[in-house]
């Protein structure tokens, strides 16, 4: 797995009606298709999903091969889990029996769900920060968590923090490849060994990385110090978030999504 193939936090520009739509409506939105996800229980309600999903990927016009390889990173995730359930899920139907492993047609429907569940999860979150600028997704975050203000909840601030995490990761990322690059042309070797060796050969790579890390967060906190950066008390936008048509249709469709997943899990589809 290669450091470009982590597409967490990165931003694609577009004007696609799911760029064009409130970033609170895609948090609740995405909110809600997590919560189908963990409602379906069948092929059909999984397959309903997937058909949402595709068309959302559709409408969002981001390319598919920037959403595979965004996945290869769980892939490890993705085996573990399968594995575990495979093994560990009781059931009466035997499928094999070693020694005190059994694998079940129970743990093997479950370890199919579930990674399916993952993988759409996933996907789905990817769709959020993919189509969504770091900037509308904090005041987002802000503005559907301003009741808690009331409470001496730091709102704000923490909708600031989730945001720089999520826009510096892509950049950590390109610095931690071109660190690697920098210490291969030294020599260095990062792949070969056992778990213990690439463990040791890492440190390096971290003691600049982490350099780097705190020289970008100080040289952030100057830049926002000299912008007269004090909070959100008194502050302002540039755009202030209004509600659509297409937003509200949206959540109407999102809330529909759930109900009709809900209706055929009692009906055991």
């Amino acid at each position: 797995m290669a450091l470009k193939d982590i597409t967490l936090g990165q931003y694609f520009p577009g004007s696609s009606p799911l760029h064009r739509m409130d970033p609170r409506t895609k948090i609740m939105g995405i909110c809600l298709y997590i919560v189908a996800l963990f409602l379906a229980k069948s092929m059909v309600s999984y397959g309903f999903l997937f058909a949402v999903l595709a068309l959302l990927v559709r409408i969002s016009k981001v390319p598919l091969k920037s959403i595979v390889r965004g996945l290869k990173p769980v892939v490890f995730i993705l085996v573990f889990t399968a594995v575990l359930n495979i093994f560990y899920t009781p059931g009466t139907h035997i499928l094999v029996k070693f020694w005190v492993l059994t694998i079940t047609l129970e743990g093997v429907r479950t370890a199919f769900f579930m990674v399916i569940r993952i993988m759409m999860l996933i996907t789905g979150t990817f769709l959020l920060t993919y189509t969504t600028s770091p900037i509308l997704l904090t005041d987002g975050i802000e503005s559907l968590l301003s009741p808690l203000k009331k409470l001496r909840v730091p709102i704000h601030e923490l909708a600031m923090m989730m945001s720089i995490a999520l826009r510096f990761i892509p950049t950590l990322i390109e610095e931690t490849d071109k660190i690697m690059s920098a210490q291969r042309a030294r020599g260095a070797n990062f792949e070969t060994g056992n778990l213990i060796q690439r463990a040791k050969a890492l440190i390096p790579l971290l003691v600049p990385l982490f350099i780097s890390a705190f020289r970008r967060a100080d040289e952030l906190a100057v830049a926002m110090e000299c912008r007269c950066y004090h909070g959100g008390e008194g502050r302002t936008r540039l755009r202030q978030l209004k509600y659509h048509k297409l937003d509200w249709l949206t959540l109407t469709l999102a809330l529909s999504m759930c109900v009709i997943v809900f209706v055929l899990g009692k009906f055991g589809l």
